[in-house]
């Protein structure tokens, strides 16, 4: 049996990682071709999230409990929530030959292509920062003062992105992803 592959799309927060991660486990070209890892975290809910469906959402002590216990491929403590991966869940999956999509911090990747080296980096980046601040702004979640912090750790982020085996430009929602989808079909008909 073929080993599963694993892509991990990757970008700072505002991106719009989230969302092409969302579209594309629901195309309907990349049907059974992809398999989503539900990540936990400890921040609250979005609005529209669902528990079990965009993250399992737990308490900090749960999720340090779980940490100490060697639950996840990676976890991340990222703008004072934590977040992380199910080892067992992705480890089960790519052993039964099926494509595993996560969507992770820059962090996260990095400790990801450090434990799986056989793992496919995909960086979505914005066209500039004035652009991300906008996008940010518009999510009406962040404050003058974690809107600057998120604006640092992405400028940091942004220089990370040559380390990756791909780079998408999200300045089109549309055409990025018709060009990610593009490439996310070739990655797993290889």
């Amino acid at each position: 049996m073929r080993r599963g592959k694993i892509i991990i799309l990757s970008g700072p927060s505002g991106s719009g990682k989230t969302t092409l991660y969302q579209k594309i486990l629901a195309s309907k070209r990349l049907s059974g071709r992809l398999i989503r890892c539900v990540s936990i975290t400890t921040r609250s809910r979005r609005a529209g999230e669902k528990h079990g469906r965009d993250y399992f959402f737990i308490s900090p002590k749960a999720f340090l409990f779980k940490k100490r216990s060697g639950h996840f491929l990676e976890s991340q403590k990222v703008f004072g929530n934590y977040y992380g991966t199910p080892q067992k869940g992705v480890k089960d999956l790519l052993k039964e030959g099926k494509n595993v999509l996560l969507t992770i911090d820059v962090k996260g990747a990095n400790v990801v292509r450090r434990k799986l080296p056989h793992a496919i980096t995909i960086f979505v980046k914005v066209p500039s920062l004035a652009i991300l601040k906008e996008r940010l702004k518009q999510r009406g979640t962040e404050t003058n003062q974690s809107l600057s912090l998120r604006m640092k750790v992405a400028s940091e982020e942004m220089k990370q992105a040559r380390e990756y085996d791909y780079v998408i430009v999200n300045d089109n929602f549309s055409s990025c992803y018709q060009q990610l989808a593009k490439l996310i079909l070739r990655i797993v008909q290889r």
